[in-house]
């Protein structure tokens, strides 16, 4: 497709071709624009590693496999290696276009497909899933691109394995028609591989299917966040599916879903670029989360709406994580409409105190600092100011091995967000006489049984408000006095601490007896304080093991009544 003849495309028609119609898009042609042929040349690094990955030994089982980093020969890693080949085969870009040879080991890989296959038309995840319907879906939702790209590419050849992949396609559709799933957004990969390989071999039976999975309603809270949470991981990777769905089975309502968690995500961008990931179910809860895998989904819409905040993250993605953008590749590259110019941007939310309960998280940001409070989480706070990271705030007591804090909810009172837990820690007394078991088996004596004496209390209140450039953390623990009480402030590896002592004998422990202490990461710095040191008891019986980073203490004992700023 020339470039003259989709730049003058509506928005309202984006999408609108359907995939089959790639097997005959011309990628010689000169439409291209500059990042997406940055893209394509950032996408033929890391092949040489991959050559030398791939079992070349003719007696061995996984024969044409590429191996993953652990030695392992697998599907995934192969169907990666294809992919990535696929494209650069496909485009002049690349320096393996039209490669003979890389089509060769392509070939390899996809024979090998066909061998770990089983004849069910599923695939395994060697870490964990076995005759996999959802771990086949996310292998089509690569493979098919593939197809379409190597069909495209007129390698000289190609037509072998073609042939390899649409039977393996083929037979993993069998497999998607009627396999069961593990976790919610399994349902929508599924769908969007059925809609894949529907456009290319059309089959009722695969929207048939689809249409079964929807009937289930697409699972957004009024926060605009999906089940699990996953803003690291699998959220974006939700918002991409569900537009695959949506302009496969041409139901544009589905992109509401979309929109919504969108507009949510803006609130959980920190300063720097990175997301929110503390709230999130899955693996990626806590981890460093960068945005690059919501740019298919805030470009598409940023072009189908002319919404100028999508426009602006697309922007900041690129500003922050252009290089990891490749990941994503393909799907830029299945409609040239998606390379248009984007509208002109229109300023994104800095400075705000929003509160999203469904998810348990309250976001406060003001320029170049930010904080996360959250709920059901012993990492209650976060605060980021430009590189700088404390990653969490933690607060413990030696309470009866159970003094870890956490909160239920965050209310607002007033002008603070206030977090509370109540603890109790009772003894009990002899077992009713009429119902001691004769031969004397506690299990069944149950502790509920018995009566309570010498009850004690612990009272957490936490109370966060904004100070000029930071926040203030008050903390109230009473109840039962002379206990002994921990605070955390655990820091991102990599910086500079300022104003604290080393612990005698805990590696990464630092404790903050001056009255302020700091942390300095690249040009930025977090401060804060005040210090306290009463004990130096840091690891107290039943609070979480310390995290691997280091960490700033501040130690009492109860009654605990401090302040912590963070500027």
């Amino acid at each position: 497709m020339k470039r003259r003849t989709f730049v003058h495309i509506g928005a309202t028609t984006l999408g609108a071709l359907p995939l089959q119609g790639f097997s005959t898009l011309d990628f010689s042609a000169p439409a291209k624009p500059q990042w997406i042929i940055d893209l394509i040349k950032l996408n033929d690094r890391g092949f040489d590693g991959l050559f030398a990955a791939q079992v070349l030994d003719t007696a061995k089982k996984a024969y044409g496999a590429i191996k993953d980093s652990e030695e392992i020969p697998n599907v995934q890693s192969s169907g990666h290696f294809i992919a990535k080949a696929a494209i650069a085969l496909a485009n002049p870009e690349s320096q393996y276009y039209q490669s003979t040879d890389l089509l060769k080991k392509v070939g390899l890989a996809a024979q090998y497909l066909l061998q770990a296959q089983h004849t069910d038309g599923t695939i395994d995840l060697l870490s964990t899933n076995f005759h996999s319907p959802p771990d086949t879906a996310f292998s089509v939702e690569k493979l098919a691109p593939a197809y379409v790209f190597l069909k495209a590419s007129q390698t000289k050849g190609v037509e072998p394995v073609l042939t390899a992949l649409k039977t393996f396609l083929q037979r993993a559709g069998e497999s998607l028609i009627v396999g069961g799933i593990h976790t919610p957004n399994h349902r929508w990969v599924v769908s969007a591989a059925l809609v894949k390989l529907n456009e290319l071999w059309p089959d009722p039976r695969y929207i048939k299917r689809v249409e079964q999975w929807l009937l289930e309603h697409i699972d957004l809270d009024p926060d605009g966040q999906y089940t699990e949470k996953s803003t690291g991981g699998y959220t974006p990777l939700v918002n991409r599916v569900l537009i695959t769905i949506a302009k496969g089975l041409n139901k544009p309502e589905i992109f509401d879903a979309v929109r919504k968690n969108l507009n949510m995500t803006m609130y959980y961008v920190h300063p720097n670029g990175e997301v929110v990931t503390e709230a999130s179910n899955r693996q990626d809860k806590g981890t460093i989360g960068t945005l690059e895998n919501y740019y298919y989904s805030y470009r598409y819409l940023a072009l189908r709406d002319q919404n100028g905040e999508y426009a602006a993250m697309c922007r900041l993605i690129e500003k922050t994580c252009f290089s990891k953008m490749v990941g994503s590749l393909d799907a830029y590259l299945e409609d040239p409409n998606f390379w248009r110019e984007l509208p002109a941007s229109k300023p994104l939310p800095d400075s705000y105190a929003k509160a999203f309960p469904h998810s348990g998280v309250v976001r406060i940001r003001r320029g170049n600092w930010d904080a996360t409070l959250l709920s059901n989480n012993a990492g209650f706070l976060t605060f980021h100011k430009g590189n700088a990271v404390l990653q969490a705030l933690r607060i413990a007591a030696s309470f009866f091995g159970k003094g870890q804090f956490q909160s239920a909810e965050i209310k607002r009172e007033g002008d603070a967000w206030v977090m509370r837990n109540k603890l109790e820690g009772p003894y009990y007394q002899p077992y009713p006489v009429d119902q001691i078991d004769p031969t004397g088996n506690l299990d069944k004596m149950p502790r509920s049984n018995r009566q309570k004496s010498e009850v004690q209390y612990l009272d957490y209140t936490v109370k966060i408000t904004e100070i000029n450039g930071g926040i203030a953390i008050d903390f109230d623990l009473s109840g039962t006095d002379g206990v002994p009480v921990s605070l955390e402030l655990i820091l991102r590896p990599g910086g500079e601490l300022g104003g604290v002592k080393a612990h005698a004998s805990k590696p990464k422990a630092f404790l903050l007896s001056a009255p302020t202490g700091s942390y300095t990461q690249g040009g930025d710095s977090i401060q804060f304080g005040s210090g306290l040191v009463e004990h130096q008891v840091v690891q107290l019986r039943g609070a979480l093991p310390a995290m691997d980073a280091p960490t700033v203490y501040v130690t009492g004992f109860t009654p605990f009544k401090h302040r912590i700023t963070l500027t």
